[in-house]
């Protein structure tokens, strides 16, 4: 019973992790037309800083499902592809806010996305991914930080319906944290 708990969460853990691969593609290629788009150096700065982090997330999980003797869903791929593509190419049509609005009601998805698999991988004994996926999650959690203040900051932010806040930062690592009764009992 206890070895089909691992296979499935190790099941799980790959599958939430063929998904980020895929979903980082996509945001690499729109991130890539979204910072071309814009034409404050600050905001293309950050944006490319901030594609540049979604590419090197998609090697840290490309390295993750190696490990586990996986890899990428092609179909997801393909689909990543054109989604990505398309996007970056509709920033350069649709204006300003739609992209910046567009990418933080994603980044929020990722953070939970990044924590969720945290929460698979420790279920299935790989520990050695725990805080890489931590990690990840905390740079969503400033991406879709930089989203929210851009999108807050435009003149029709109080017409806009804006996606639910994330919790703060500093909680993502809480729930892997021993609590005072876990480390008083491995004394």
């Amino acid at each position: 019973m206890e070895s089909t708990d691992l296979r499935d969460n190790e099941t799980k853990l790959i599958e939430i992790l063929q998904l980020a691969y895929s979903g980082e593609r996509a945001a690499g290629y729109a991130y890539r037309g979204h910072w071309h788009s814009v034409s404050d150096p600050e905001e293309k700065k950050r944006i490319h800083t901030i594609e540049d982090e979604e590419w090197h997330h998609r090697r840290l999980v490309g390295e993750m499902l190696t490990k586990l003797g996986s890899g990428p869903d092609k179909v997801r791929e393909m689909r990543a592809t054109i989604i990505g593509r398309t996007l970056g190419l509709l920033c350069h049509l649709s204006g300003w806010l739609a992209p910046m609005y567009g990418a933080g009601r994603l980044e929020s998805r990722n953070i939970v996305e990044y924590e969720t698999a945290a929460r698979y991988a420790l279920a299935c004994g790989r520990d050695e991914f725990i805080d890489c996926l931590l990690t990840m999650a905390e740079v969503e959690w400033e991406h879709e930080h930089y989203f929210r203040e851009r999108v807050l900051s435009h003149r029709w932010a109080t017409w806009l319906k804006i996606w639910p806040p994330p919790p703060a930062k500093e909680t993502i690592r809480q729930q892997f944290q021993p609590t005072s009764e876990e480390l008083a009992w491995s004394l």
